[in-house]
């Protein structure tokens, strides 16, 4: 994992985004350029202007737009954030369910707040299946 990735995870990147597109969604060896490759994909951290603006380019919609929609459904984002589970794959069976891209954001803790906001840095994760699904995650980041 590289620098850049762990210190998102860790919470301390919070004026950035990630994006994670997995091969089968796009095919565009350039992306390698910015990101990091990695298994079904390439991960990419970056400052969260340009990511939304490169999450619209990639995938055809807002990154916030997307945001809204997925967190219709709740579902399990890797805490890598390369991957995901579909809350719609049936339990057991494996198959047409795989995350095409991924887009997540940390927000600082906020005390006032409460809940999971206040135990510390929370990140949010939203994710597309190859179903269709679009869905969300977020935890709070551990030391």
């Amino acid at each position: 994992m590289t620098e850049a990735r762990e210190a998102f995870l860790a919470g301390e990147r919070p004026e950035d985004v990630v994006l994670f597109l997995a091969d089968s969604y796009v095919s565009d060896d350039r992306l390698a350029e910015y990101g990091d490759p990695v298994d079904g994909g390439v991960l990419i951290v970056i400052d969260g202007e340009r990511g939304r603006n490169a999450f619209k380019a990639a995938t055809g919609t807002g990154a916030m737009e997307f945001a809204r929609l997925a967190m219709e459904h709740e579902g399990i984002i890797d805490d890598d954030l390369a991957g995901g589970t579909c809350p719609d794959e049936p339990e057991g069976e494996e198959g047409d369910h795989e995350a095409q891209f991924v887009f997540a954001f940390a927000e600082e803790q906020n005390e006032e707040v409460g809940g999971i906001y206040a135990e510390g840095d929370v990140v949010h994760a939203y994710a597309q299946c190859t179903c269709g699904t679009a869905y969300s995650d977020r935890w709070a980041v551990q030391d």
